[in-house]
């Protein structure tokens, strides 16, 4: 098995296709769909990337892995499987929870699925998965949004948003039905369990200092090492911090533009009648403090 990573520095995310280069068969987790929301431009440099790597190593595509409903960017897997019909998308069967969240945050129609029928494979937790020559274990790791999965393949594991490089720490749990505490179980109890020398492979990576990119550690270095949860770090210490940290944060720029189209599994809204497709953008939806009547509160 081998692992190639693509990094998309708008959205500040990886992607990685794991490989066979005998059977050559192949995954992709997390593929971006470019968007610039100033212009509501969409485009497919980051995802033809991906495809120009598959091509170019004679890849089948055999399954296309969400570890989440991401908030910060576009899922290109639509544009995936229109050039691999075969290859199904897939996510944590516990997408419905998300889905009906944001079914009334957006005012999606009657008709829109909650039952997650719009992927074309719903995880089970602990399930192991074949796809091809391909094996992997579904490890649920909710607490960013509940929600999210981790895929380990072998000795690696590929952890979405819930852990961080060392010097990033995790991800934040502001995420409607997001959890500190469950992040925290998700971490130690899950992640923190495997072998150390287990390689890491993160889903985001901000450079904090200006490093170069980096988006591969190891599980003995993310317990010793990680800034916001080391292994010896308790509960309360850890779900203070996080809590603290993310009411700092301001909300993901791409948040409602990138959830609706992927708790849609990737899809665009349906054109209008004048062929023009819109993304719906809520107002003060999320101001557990106001401070101003036309003031949008920061999740």
């Amino acid at each position: 098995m081998q692992i190639k990573a693509f990094y998309d520095n708008r959205t500040y995310t990886l992607t990685y296709a794991v490989y066979d280069p005998e059977t050559h068969d192949a995954l992709v987790i997390d593929p971006v769909l470019d968007y610039e929301p100033a212009a509501a431009h969409i485009w497919t440099e980051s995802v033809e990337t991906v495809l120009d790597f598959l091509k170019e190593k004679d890849l089948s595509l055999r399954m296309i892995l969400e570890t989440h409903a991401h908030a910060d960017h576009l899922s290109g897997s639509q544009i995936l499987k229109k050039r691999y019909p075969n290859a199904q998308i897939a996510i944590s069967e516990r997408i419905t929870t998300v889905q009906r969240t944001f079914k009334k945050i957006f005012d999606l129609p009657d008709d829109f699925p909650t039952d997650g029928r719009q992927f074309d494979r719903l995880l089970k937790d602990r399930e192991v998965v074949e796809a091809g020559s391909l094996r992997f274990e579904v490890i649920f790791t909710p607490g960013h949004t509940p929600a999210c999965a981790s895929y380990k393949f072998g000795d690696a594991i590929f952890t979405g948003d819930a852990l961080f490089m060392p010097d990033m720490g995790t991800g934040r749990c502001d995420f409607p039905a997001g959890s500190a505490q469950d992040l925290y179980h998700s971490v130690h109890e899950r992640l923190y369990s495997f072998p150390d020398h287990t390689r890491v492979f993160v889903g985001h990576d901000y450079q904090p200092g200006g490093r170069p990119l980096a988006y591969e550690s190891t599980i003995g270095a993310e317990k010793a090492s990680n800034v916001q949860l080391p292994y010896h770090r308790d509960e309360a210490t850890f779900v203070e911090f996080r809590t603290k940290r993310d009411k700092s944060l301001a909300a993901p720029k791409l948040l409602f533009q990138s959830v609706q189209v992927n708790v849609d599994a990737g899809k665009l809204p349906q054109p209008h009648e004048n062929n023009i497709r819109y993304l719906k953008i809520p107002v003060n939806v999320f101001r557990p403090e106001p401070k101003g009547d036309l003031e949008l509160q920061d999740i």
